[in-house]
């Protein structure tokens, strides 16, 4: 089900880490830019992932084949908002979505490294995998260029609607970008699942890291 084969990279660990008690800011440099991230440690959403790391590297060296400048971008599963940020720098209009304990951060994170920027504005909206998809986001208004998603698949209850909201997302024309640190066999069955639904390909792999980049489309008939 697979075509291409994929490139080997390495994650660049380019950033400092700070440390304070309450919680963790986080350098980075993209695109030129830094980045300053704030962790949070009481939810899982609100700690930068290798996946995010990977997609971040790759989207920032790959513009030519994934040109995201007025591109609309939706990401799911947004976390801290980095991937989000790098996307705004690479000119997209993006919209950064996660679970509502996680938005408070993630919205400190991307008004902060957007704010005095010549871009386009960012949105931070709540979305629940596979709740109310066509209430909140209709088919008829919201069409992406790009959904992307970082280190969505792990050891959680949630898989079957995160590949709902994936599907329901990836319209004809739009790339799905899923980066995912591999760790557990229902990763592995996640990706099989998505193979079944939409047309995927493995556009590169981090070994050191066990991630690995996927790009989806719709299949066409």
């Amino acid at each position: 089900s697979f075509t291409g084969s994929p490139v080997t990279l390495k994650i660049m660990q380019n950033w400092v880490p700070r440390f304070s008690h309450y919680f963790d800011k986080e350098h980075y440099t993209y695109v030129g830019h830094q980045i300053i991230i704030q962790e949070s440690i009481e939810h899982f959403g609100a700690v930068v992932w290798p996946g995010a790391l990977a997609l971040s590297q790759y989207l920032e060296s790959n513009q030519e084949q994934f040109n995201l400048k007025d591109k609309k971008v939706l990401e799911i599963g947004a976390g801290t908002g980095l991937l989000s940020i790098v996307a705004c720098i690479l000119g997209a209009q993006v919209t950064a979505t996660d679970l509502p304990e996680v938005l408070e951060n993630l919205s400190y994170n991307i008004a902060r490294n957007t704010q005095n920027m010549n871009m386009h504005k960012p949105e931070v909206r709540k979305l629940v995998w596979g709740e109310a998809l066509n209430e909140d986001f209709p088919v008829s208004t919201y069409h992406y260029d790009f959904i992307l998603a970082t280190d969505v698949v792990y050891h959680h209850a949630a898989l079957d609607p995160l590949l709902e909201t994936m599907v329901y997302f990836c319209k004809p024309g739009t790339v799905l970008l899923w980066a995912n640190k591999f760790r557990f066999t229902t990763d592995y069955e996640f990706l099989e699942k998505l193979c079944s639904v939409l047309n995927t390909t493995i556009l590169a792999e981090f070994p050191e890291s066990n991630v690995k980049l996927l790009k989806a489309t719709v299949r066409e008939n």
